[in-house]
């Protein structure tokens, strides 16, 4: 039974990340932005099931949950800490349900095959990914097509404001600068 360790809050107002003493997942991360695209992962279906849930994001030993605007954290936060201690059990998804880390199936394959893709993929993992999961967010490649690189945030970056303007362009910015100068990263 995971043990919530800490709660805490992130950039996003509406959004908390519950830091566990166990993992529900092993180097993978689940998006799920609503409660539809949560109906096969039994944590996240729960979580979705207590109500006033906007989206859910989890992985290692993170959850990250946003609340829909006009819920009160104070009302909803012991709702969420029951379906995630009744956690014991469950058949945690190994990228099955939602977005298996950063990438997967075809998007895999390209990073492999294209140079370009698998230096951004690495950049993104060493200078981007860990700040942003230190919030309770991630972010996805989607595609690279011609100069465009398109994203994904995930958790709390999801529908966060400074993830749309401040971060988008750092994260364009160092991607000029140390890999293409032509490069336009846009949000999916």
């Amino acid at each position: 039974m995971p043990k919530i360790a800490d709660i805490q809050e992130t950039p996003n107002p509406n959004a908390v990340k519950f830091i566990l003493k166990e993992p529900v997942s092993f180097g993978t991360s689940h998006s799920f932005s609503d409660a539809e695209s949560a109906a096969d992962d039994e944590l996240a279906r729960s979580i979705f099931e207590v109500g006033n849930v906007v989206s859910v994001f989890y992985m290692d030993k993170m959850i990250t949950v946003e609340k829909t605007d006009d819920a009160e954290w104070d009302e909803v936060l012991p709702e969420l800490a029951v379906p995630i201690r009744a956690a014991e059990g469950l058949s945690v998804s190994n990228g099955n349900g939602g977005a298996a880390r950063s990438v997967g199936g075809a998007l895999a394959a390209a990073i492999d095959d294209d140079p370009k893709l698998r230096e951004i993929d690495a950049l993104l993992d060493e200078r981007i990914r860990p700040y942003l999961a230190s919030d309770g967010g991630w972010l996805e490649i989607v595609e690279l097509v011609g100069q465009t690189l398109k994203i994904r945030y995930q958790g709390a970056c999801g529908s966060c404001p400074s993830s749309l303007t401040g971060t988008l362009m750092a994260i364009e910015n160092m991607i000029r600068e140390e890999i293409d100068p032509d490069i336009e990263v846009v949000v999916t």
